[in-house]
């Protein structure tokens, strides 16, 4: 990463706090900017330049993001935003929530626009998947969020961090002949997302969708834990999927053929697997930190071919495994 632009708001303090000291270390650039809405747009201009750039925020401050993210993708220009979901929705707290998930994975802002979304369950996870979104961003030229909850930002837990790699202005070997590099020598580049007339705008929109569709057949990431004889399947990403996995473990412990489906990448979403699976299990249980967000997307790819529950806490409440394990044996009986 070459800049970094941000504003302070709990609970992913931290990271910008890191990036303060880290970046300058570096020689890289670093900002506090004097809002979400300076900083996304901040971010917009150095991704322009070609420049591996990122923000980070939180719920509220992601919400006031949301036009320049759709700005930048329109604009086909990469870059990396790392959302610490808290409780809401307003101003709500400072507690680990999940609620996030519409606004993130269903585009959030105006348009036909999704980014990538990773959800990553453990520290290790958060800066694996970071790493990856910076390259999954300069593959598509795309907008992509690492989208972790308030209880990933704040723990603390053994981690590698991978070598260093060097900044070379490069995408996949090559120079960028999209960047704004300044045009001595060369004709001009223009960076743009404002197309006046319907039918170019319309032909662009074609382009951006086929871009989604080799996104969705090429970058689904999940994992599976005791999912291959299971009849009772629990669905869940990040926190919820992480304590989902204990109570799997429990589950298995009384007898119970229960196993854990955690999506990794939320867009784009593994509803084949899911349906796969559908054609076996006896039921679904969709466990979230939110009223019910992602279970939509379970729903959408079991296809009525299964029964799929849901539980939520909601707030900034995380469920635990007790509670998880309570709802496996309802599955199970129902």
């Amino acid at each position: 990463m070459e800049a970094y632009f941000g504003y302070p708001i709990t609970p992913q303090t931290e990271l910008l706090e890191h990036m303060a000291r880290r970046m300058p270390e570096l020689n890289r650039a670093f900002l506090q900017a004097e809002s979400e809405l300076s900083a996304i747009n901040m971010v917009y201009g150095a991704a322009c330049t070609g420049k591996r750039v990122m923000t980070s925020s939180s719920s509220p401050g992601i919400s006031l993001m949301m036009e320049g993210v759709s700005y930048i993708f329109g604009s086909e220009v990469p870059c990396v935003i790392v959302d610490v979901m808290r409780g809401g929705p307003g101003l709500g707290n400072i507690a680990p929530s999940q609620a996030d998930y519409f606004q993130v994975v269903k585009g959030g802002g105006h348009g036909d626009y999704k980014p990538i979304v990773l959800a990553p369950a453990t520290v290790q996870e958060a800066i694996d998947q970071t790493c990856l979104a910076f390259d999954l961003a300069e593959k598509y030229r795309t907008v992509v969020f690492v989208l972790a909850d308030g209880n990933i930002g704040q723990m603390m837990e053994p981690a590698e961090l991978p070598a260093m790699r060097a900044m070379n202005g490069r995408a996949n070997g090559r120079l960028k002949p999209w960047a704004l590099t300044g045009a001595q020598g060369r004709p001009r580049r223009i960076v743009t997302s404002i197309y006046l007339d319907p039918e170019v705008e319309e032909q662009y929109n074609r382009q951006l969708q086929a871009k989604l569709s080799a996104i969705r057949e090429n970058e689904v990431r999940y994992a599976e834990y005791e999912i291959e004889d299971a009849e009772q399947i629990v669905v869940g990403f990040g926190t919820a999927g992480r304590v989902a996995q204990t109570a799997v473990k429990q589950a298995r412990a009384e007898g119970l053929r229960a196993g854990l489906f955690r999506p990794i990448s939320l867009f784009p979403f593994p509803e084949q697997r899911l349906a796969e699976l559908a054609g076996r299990a006896r039921g679904f249980l969709v466990v979230e930190m939110n009223a019910g967000q992602m279970v939509e997307d379970v729903r959408l790819a079991v296809n009525g071919k299964a029964p799929v529950k849901f539980y939520g806490r909601m707030g900034g409440m995380v469920p635990l495994p007790d509670e998880v394990l309570e709802e496996i044996h309802k599955l199970a009986r129902s």
